[in-house]
């Protein structure tokens, strides 16, 4: 069934009697040439562009609860590539390309909304690092533009630009940068993927992995036994759990990181805005809701809730620019599980077990990472060898000394 405004009033007319189920609920087959473990949006990404660009066929996602429940429903659905280094910056340029043509391609409303993003500058050393980002930004083809205290203030006359302990000196802006509605992504990819013949199967939790002399040949699952000719690892902030189950312990850390929403109000936020001196970042959702969040919660969890203590300090980093946010009611708030690498960067690589390859380490970017790195995992599975803009998301990184410390916090993945 192709999407469509005819379709949408046709259905209208008829009491909606023609929709029917977006993807197909099969049984898993006892095997594959390729079972992908994790069903969210960089898992169902990487289906899509198996089957759709380099032609692979018998493909699964596995995904231990439903499409749509993990990570991918959990985050502040922020995209952009404003990012400094080599080996971030034309990956995540890659990705927000993809973006720019997403719905088209998968005839899907993902609600993909380029309303812009601005970073705020506080200090004269900031200014000097953000014109080397944005400088860097265009180098690799993105989009920046520096502006003024003054635009700033006629854009948004609401910031307290004169805060005494945090004056706005001017921002970074990326006006290609914006927010997509985060499920509906999920919902898109699985769509087209069934649509290419993948499996996906649902509430089918990897229990154990058939590896025998060094070679992986498939997993268990609460579903029974399924061999695979590859098996590629996908789960966020659960990597940790899931390779341990094939015997490997991975270089990442596992941190709640807490969103917030507030009731619906009239539209006063037309983009996306981060807080240059604490961790906040906000946008306005299309019901009306601030749409915010901040830093880790500092320990180590699996668990999707957060603490207080963060919750005042997000309230504060909003506060301290815009105050009227005092006046806002909360309306609800959640957690999701971030997988924190050793220096802030994802990982895409082959792992020391043939068969097995592994997806993780997004930090805080792995949302706006989507496409790129479903195209790219991809793209190793397909052909053994890192996608072009991935090659620095390599393992043996961290042996080499070769990190691509985005933030310059050193081997403290909290901090990133």
């Amino acid at each position: 069934m192709r999407y469509s405004g005819l379709k949408v009033i046709k259905e209208a007319l008829t009491g909606h009697r023609g929709w029917g189920p977006a993807w197909r609920d099969p049984e898993p087959q006892s095997a594959y040439d390729i079972v992908i473990i994790g069903g969210g949006g960089h898992g169902l990404a990487t289906a899509y562009y198996l089957a759709k660009v380099y032609g692979q066929k018998r493909i699964a996602v596995l995904e231990k609860g439903w499409i749509g429940g993990g990570n991918v429903g959990r985050n502040t659905t922020i995209i952009r590539s404003n990012y400094l280094l080599d080996g971030n910056e034309p990956f995540y340029e890659f990705s927000l390309k993809l973006w720019e043509g997403l719905e088209q391609e998968l005839n899907y409303n993902a609600m993909v909304s380029q309303r812009g993003i601005l970073n705020l500058i506080h200090s004269d050393a900031q200014r000097d690092a953000f014109i080397r980002r944005g400088n860097a930004m265009i180098l690799n083809g993105a989009d920046a533009e520096l502006l003024s205290t003054a635009q700033i203030k006629e854009r948004y006359p609401f910031l307290n630009t004169r805060n005494a302990r945090f004056p706005i000196k001017g921002g970074l802006a990326q006006h290609r940068g914006g927010t997509v509605r985060h499920d509906a992504v999920a919902w898109g990819y699985a769509r087209g993927a069934d649509q290419l013949g993948v499996d996906i199967i649902q509430n089918c939790e990897v229990t154990g992995f058939l590896i025998k002399d060094g070679v992986c040949t498939g997993v268990e699952t609460t579903r029974g036994t399924i061999k695979a000719g590859k098996v590629a690892s996908c789960v966020a902030g659960s990597s940790s759990r899931v390779m341990e189950k094939a015997g490997m312990r991975l270089p990442i850390e596992s941190h709640v990181l807490q969103a917030f929403v507030s009731e619906g109000l009239k539209p006063v936020l037309p983009g996306v805005i981060t807080f240059g001196a604490g961790h906040f970042y906000c946008s306005q959702s299309d019901k009306g809701g601030l749409v915010f969040g901040g830093d880790l919660d500092g320990y180590n969890s699996y668990a999707q809730r957060g603490n207080l203590p963060v919750v005042e300090d997000v309230c504060e980093g909003g506060m301290a620019i815009f105050p009227m946010l005092g006046r806002a009611r909360l309306l609800r708030m959640w957690g999701g599980i971030m997988d924190m690498s050793m220096d802030g960067s994802p990982i895409i690589d082959q792992t020391h077990i043939e068969g097995l390859y592994f997806n993780g380490g997004w930090c805080y970017g792995g949302f706006k990472a989507t496409p790129a790195s479903g195209y790219c995992y991809a793209h190793l599975l397909a052909n053994d060898a890192p996608h072009p803009t991935a090659t620095a998301y390599r393992f043996d990184r961290f042996n080499k000394g070769l990190m691509i410390d985005e933030k310059g916090m050193g081997n403290q993945p909290n901090l990133h």
